[in-house]
């Protein structure tokens, strides 16, 4: 891919922003209330009380979904092969026989299809059991959503849609299901996993179906693909779980969705052949993950290590490691037919199968999705240690450390500042403090009522590290930092932005800090999410908190800071900086370089050699323009902004 660089009209672009009236507004709260710790139940605790194979053997008696048939794993393909789109698509290649066409399609549902069979889940129980028990104090579930969940599966399809923060993921959710006798789902994964000897096979026999990463332009295979998910929908035979984001978040927080399983899954609804889809939105948080020195090894550019058996047995080390606990809520289940209402037609949709407003819809339930995931989420008390280690100065980190107490006192007051946010909190004691600095002892340590920077390796046992080394071994821990941070940034977020706001206009008025605020919410629209077609809703409620916790005074002109929202104010508008400061560095970087046209593979390195020398030499305090994630947003950034032009070579 090429990257064409619009010089002329990017200041306009980027930096003049236009006074839009500001209309009026309704304050949106979180969709998620605050829920007590007794809400959710460990259900590792009875497991631990029971042996592997015991539970691995149990009676498993689900109720599927009322309307489905009783159908195996050939009539699905047989289904697909058979439906009368494929057969139009088949009919519509040129250039070789229907047989041959027909043959082909056969081949690529073959090796995409699941086979889940019965004897295969109770392997992966015995198997998964033993593995969580060692990773896991508790992994807690809350059963009022599992209840509602149960229910929705008897009346209507149900789409299972976790987010993606790691490996574990794939698996937490059928081993709940399996638990409670709920019907084990259907998921969509990634072709690299079937490549895997033994392990592929025991996946696919799981409920697992293969989907390769680059698709491209080949028509069968979509043809295929879309299909398959829309007969395992249509019928109902089994949950479908997949990942919106299509991919695991290497920075922890929430990835901008990817709308094509979104549009296939909703397809069999606009076009009448369901009464109603259920989605289930679910959020899996961590107290530590098990990738995370992987993940920020691969944001700085080192290769993601390929998926294989003999790596898997290698990992097993992690079973020595202690992961904390971790959380799965299992959100309200939404009806696709109420999301929709109003919103489309669908008897055009037969006559315009891709017509605009339909991919808008499906646009904003699949934002709304994340949105969800986010407001579900637990954050830790890590997370805001996180948030207010890194607002340090890095040398501060590294070297002589914050002060314990300090830390401490700040982490109650922003504890304190989440719940003004409506945020919701995992706090389970009141030694949480300690006992969280201990489990990360792979990023921190504490020492002499001091918190202090891990950093791999050791310089005194081996040559000197070179200037750019130090830089990239420190950015490596301070990744790791910025990866639980980020687990608390959709709390901030909002506000945050309207502080910034505050900050750089120095305005009080509100038409300003509005037309302000959605310059930087279109900037940053692949950071962070944003529902499309709520701005104001977003800055009402940017508004809300800012007063509520005592930061503004609000009017109907005017947003005035007070002095006791000082602190607020400063924390969020710090919060933030890392991202202002990144997105500048690679403007300049832009604006000042010569070539007009460049790949991305030319792209990453320069930027990361441009900021290594501005770190160096005391120019520049942010490692996360390091990261190659933030990289890559800030071109899809210039790219919806129409500053940058990618083509394809």
């Amino acid at each position: 891919m090429l990257w064409s660089y619009c010089h002329s009209g990017t200041r306009k672009s980027l930096f003049n922003i236009n006074t839009r009236e500001l209309s009026e507004v309704v304050v949106i709260g979180s969709t998620a209330s605050l829920k007590d710790e007794e809400e959710f139940t460990d259900i590792l605790e009875e497991r631990r009380c029971t042996t592997d194979l015991g539970y691995a053997l149990r009676t498993f008696n689900p109720q599927p979904y009322k309307g489905a048939p009783s159908s195996s794993t050939s009539d699905l393909k047989k289904a697909v092969l058979e439906s009368q789109y494929l057969r139009y698509i088949i009919a519509l290649e040129t250039g070789s026989s229907v047989e041959k066409v027909r043959q082909e399609a056969r081949g690529i549902l073959e090796e995409m299809s699941h086979n889940l069979q019965l004897g295969f889940i109770r392997l992966m129980a015995y198997t998964v059991n033993k593995v969580f028990k060692r990773l896991f104090r508790s992994i807690y579930v809350n059963m009022e959503g599992l209840n509602m969940l149960q229910q929705a599966i008897q009346e209507s399809p149900v789409i299972l849609m976790p987010n993606h923060r790691s490996y574990v993921d794939f698996l937490i959710v059928s081993f709940i299901l399996f638990t409670y006798d709920i019907p084990i789902p259907v998921i969509a994964a990634g072709i690299p996993l079937a490549s895997m000897k033994v392990v592929g096979e025991i996946l696919r026999r799981s409920g697992a179906f293969f989907i390769r990463r680059a698709i491209g332009s080949d028509k069968l295979y979509w043809a295929v693909l879309s299909e398959y998910v829309r007969t395992i929908v249509r019928t109902g035979c089994a949950p479908l779980e997949f990942y919106v984001e299509g991919f695991r978040s290497r920075t922890l927080k929430s990835v901008v969705p990817k709308l094509g399983m979104m549009d296939m899954v909703l397809e069999p609804y606009f076009k009448g052949e369901v009464f109603d889809i259920t989605l289930v939105p679910i959020s899996i948080s961590y107290d530590r993950v098990v990738e995370e020195s992987l993940l920020a090894l691969e944001l700085l550019g080192v290769p993601k290590p390929k998926e294989s058996t003999t790596g898997l047995f290698k990992a097993s080390r992690v079973l020595q490691e202690d992961y904390g606990c971790m959380h799965v809520n299992f959100g309200r289940p939404l009806s696709v037919r109420q999301l929709c209402e109003g919103k489309i037609n669908r008897s055009e949709y037969n006559l315009i199968p891709r017509y605009r407003f339909i991919q808008d819809c499906v646009n904003w339930v699949a934002h709304l999705i994340v949105r969800t995931q986010e407001e579900g989420s637990l954050i830790s008390p890590w997370s805001l240690m996180a948030c207010l280690l890194l607002q340090a100065p890095i040398t501060t980190l590294t070297e002589e450390g914050l002060q314990w107490h300090g830390l401490t006192e700040k982490t109650l007051w922003l504890r304190k500042l989440v719940l003004d946010f409506r945020g919701r909190l995992n706090w389970p004691d009141s030694d949480v403090m300690s006992s969280t600095v201990a489990l990360h002892h792979s990023i921190v340590h504490h020492k002499a009522g001091r918190v202090c920077l891990v950093q791999d390796g050791d310089p005194a046992s081996q040559d000197p590290l070179s200037p750019e080394e130090g830089v990239m071994r420190t950015a490596a821990a301070v990744l790791m930092l910025v990866s639980y941070r980020n687990q608390a940034l959709h709390v901030f977020v909002r506000p945050g932005i309207l502080a910034t706001a505050i900050h750089i206009t120095k305005s009080t008025q509100k038409d300003e800090l509005f037309s302000f605020f959605c310059f930087l919410r279109d900037v940053f629209a692949n950071e962070f999410i944003f529902i499309p077609g709520r701005a104001s809703q977003d800055f009402a409620e940017a508004c809300s908190l800012l007063q509520k916790c005592g930061a503004v005074h609000m009017s109907e002109q005017e947003v005035t800071v007070l002095e006791t929202g000082l602190e607020v104010l400063s924390f969020l508008q710090k919060l933030l900086q890392p991202f202002l400061d990144s997105y500048q560095l690679i403007f300049r970087y832009l604006c000042e370089n010569g070539a007009h046209v460049f790949t991305e593979k030319q792209f990453l390195p320069a930027v990361q050699n441009l900021a290594t020398k501005l770190i160096l030499s005391g120019d520049l305090h942010t490692f996360e323009v390091l990261s190659s994630d933030t990289q890559k947003n800030v071109l899809s950034a210039l790219r919806r902004l129409e500053a940058v032009t990618k083509l394809r070579a």
